[in-house]
């Protein structure tokens, strides 16, 4: 009888050991994927500041009033594509070809400039077999020229 108890009590806590191995396992592969979910997010939102400096340094260095108006940027960077959209407001003699919101702001001497980053990835984590979904991160800012 006390050989039988010595074995049911080995056997349950065999089983306890693994299911609480088991649910350390999944734990950390949840925490694995929420901080590879935050990496990503924080690198667009890095991208976005940088091609947002980016658009504002190639709106400087153009000539709004040639028909070469600079409209769009697109880039990528290994897992991110990235794409700039550029609209002018403002007193200004924009070309015809220039993304115009409004040219009747009283905006007196200056240019502002309207800069939409769309920066757009697919889900690391996504089940394989079927094609994942983009997760963008979009960036809106106004900036004075």
């Amino acid at each position: 009888m006390r050989k039988a108890f010595s074995m049911i009590t080995a056997i349950f806590v065999i089983v306890l050991m693994a299911s609480v191995a088991v649910f350390i396992t999944n734990l950390s592969s949840k925490m694995v994927q929420e901080t590879t979910a935050q990496y990503h997010r924080e690198q667009s939102l890095l991208l976005a500041k940088s091609y947002t400096e980016f658009a504002v340094m190639a709106v400087t260095a153009n000539d709004h009033t040639l028909p070469t108006c600079l409209n769009n940027i697109s880039g990528s960077m290994g897992l991110y594509n990235v794409d700039v959209n550029i609209s002018y407001l403002g007193n200004a003699d924009l070309n015809s070809n220039c993304r115009v919101l409004s040219n009747t702001v009283a905006t007196p001497n200056t240019l502002n400039i309207l800069v939409d980053v769309f920066v757009k990835y697919k889900d690391p984590d996504h089940p394989a077999g079927t094609s994942a979904p983009d997760i963008v991160y979009h960036r809106r800012s106004l900036q004075k020229i």
